[in-house]
């Protein structure tokens, strides 16, 4: 299936490096892949690192077949193979990002947030390399403040259910921080909202993924709670905009940056949304809220605009659109070759 790749103009404050080697942890996952995509396409070598936790080997075979492209097996709680070159930039997505996953195990998500990521900030300090965090919205908690901004401290519950995954995060931008001041490194993080599209893992709890496979399968679509939480969904293609655009960015760049599109929109309304733009009789089924689960979600982005002059360029009408043909092509690939490519 041929993407649908959207392009982006680039300005005065960003600096793509030619022919860089980049580490890619956590590079064939929903998000690494897409990043490692890029990267490619943009004429670097890419050292993909995943441990295949939630990473699936299909979200990078089309890389393959590029000499530039190395998948390497291995799980970032270890250090990197040494048989991995001096590299130029890491960044690091090594981690379970839906409760689902994360979850279950919570003391290993923990420790991928903290000693996964002091072995890559290790080996970037070994290599002069620059470090990019892949941080999370999730480190506001249920926010008090809205929208989000980057100062806003957050109000998050540190022995809850998601607190492995909340307060590993929130560690993890302070190890990031302290070490690349100690060590001289730059060092960049992002903070992650909502976001969707093309290699979402079928199972994985989000909300999107979740109603779009119902949806197909004309199962009921659940949705937790009154429906009317809000989230700010990002297609995939903005973020890893972002991702690059900071990474690269030639000014200084002091603390973390929200990534994510300010558009809110309520969970009923994405429900309805994906219902129709699906042609499902699915219906809409509630459960109780989980516990710890954000009530509203938007990032305030005036760091990114002003700095980055970034902002999402694909609607979600037309995100949807792509992410839906992705998993029905998904769905008839798996019935075609008799195997269930949505299992976990």
């Amino acid at each position: 299936m041929v993407e649908n790749r959207h392009f982006y103009n680039r300005h005065e404050n960003y600096v793509e490096p030619s022919s860089a080697v980049i580490v890619v942890a956590g590079g064939a996952g929903f998000l690494g892949s897409h990043l490692c995509t890029q990267l490619i396409d943009s004429r670097h070598s890419v050292f993909c690192v995943d441990n295949f936790h939630t990473g699936r080997p299909q979200n990078v075979e089309h890389l393959k077949a590029s000499e530039r492209f190395t998948l390497v097996h291995h799980d970032i709680n270890e250090p990197l193979p040494a048989a991995i070159p001096r590299c130029d930039q890491i960044y690091n997505l090594a981690c379970p990002a839906s409760p689902v996953h994360y979850q279950y195990d919570r003391v290993k998500t923990a420790l991928t947030c903290s000693l996964g990521t002091l072995n890559l900030l290790k080996r970037a300090a070994d290599d002069n390399a620059r470090f990019f965090q892949a941080s999370t919205s999730e480190i506001y908690g249920d926010p008090e403040v809205h929208p989000q901004t980057e100062n806003y401290r957050g109000n998050v519950n540190t022995v809850g259910p998601r607190s492995c995954y909340d307060e590993g995060k929130r560690f993890a931008e302070t190890l990031v921080t302290d070490f690349g001041a100690q060590h001289g490194l730059t060092t960049r993080i992002v903070r992650i909202f909502n976001t969707y599209g093309p290699r979402m893992h079928p199972d994985d709890g989000r909300v999107v993924s979740n109603f779009i496979v119902q949806a197909l399968r004309g199962e009921d679509i659940t949705i937790y709670g009154s429906g009317e939480q809000t989230r700010s969904f990002c297609f995939v293609d903005d973020l890893v905009e972002g991702f690059v655009r900071l990474m690269n960015a030639n000014a200084d760049i002091d603390g973390p940056i929200n990534i994510g599109n300010p558009n809110e929109t309520t969970v009923n309304q994405l429900a309805e949304q994906i219902l129709a733009m699906a042609g499902s009789s699915s219906k809409i089924v509630y459960h109780p809220l989980p516990v710890d689960d954000p009530r509203r979600r938007k990032p305030d982005i005036s760091r990114a605009l002003t700095r980055l002059n970034w902002s999402p360029q694909v609607p979600l009408q037309d995100g949807l659109s792509r992410t839906i043909a992705y998993f029905l092509d998904e769905m008839r690939n798996s019935g075609r070759n008799q195997t269930n490519a949505f299992a976990s």
